[in-house]
């Protein structure tokens, strides 16, 4: 990749997400997550093509009732990850549209797959009530015993030769 940055220092990058986990929580109240974004414009999209459904889905109820989409901090927040990632990889000049795939498998296939894992995982962690960064980060930050007991199991999981 000519005219590429390396990439950062990971202690950097480390003590700078710990920073600004400890800023959302002062200024917000709130730690850092991801998937409530993802329900929170779900909810509103069903509310705005069915609403007697999404009334009626106590599930979603709480996130209709929430107030405006845009007052939500984890709305904004991830509007800010994705402008925050566009300019950082622009700005290294990384930024370029792909898809990463292996020798043997075609674009279809690979987008197919893509899709099914991205849509297993967003149910996942609304069954779990939060994503990996909300669990880890924010839940490790505050010492629940849960977020330490998941962080316990999936280091040493991702670290494993079958797990890469």
């Amino acid at each position: 990749m000519n005219g590429t940055r390396p990439y950062w220092s990971p202690y950097v990058a480390g003590v700078a997400l710990g920073v600004t986990l400890l800023a959302t929580y002062l200024l917000m109240g709130f730690g850092l997550g991801a998937s409530g974004a993802f329900a929170q414009v779900a909810a509103r999209l069903e509310g705005a093509v069915a609403p007697g459904r999404a009334q009626a889905n106590p599930y979603l109820v709480g996130y209709l009732e929430a107030g405006r989409l845009w007052a939500q901090w984890i709305v904004v927040e991830m509007v800010g990850v994705l402008i925050g990632a566009v300019l950082g990889a622009w700005t290294a000049g990384r930024f370029a549209w792909r898809l990463e795939k292996g020798p043997r498998i075609g674009v279809g296939r690979r987008l197919a797959f893509a899709f099914v894992g991205g849509a297993t995982v967003g149910f996942a962690s609304r069954v779990a009530q939060g994503c990996t960064s909300g669990v880890a980060l924010s839940g490790g930050a505050v010492l629940a015993p849960g977020a330490w007991a998941f962080l316990g199991c999936s280091w040493p999981a991702g670290s494993s030769p079958r797990g890469s």
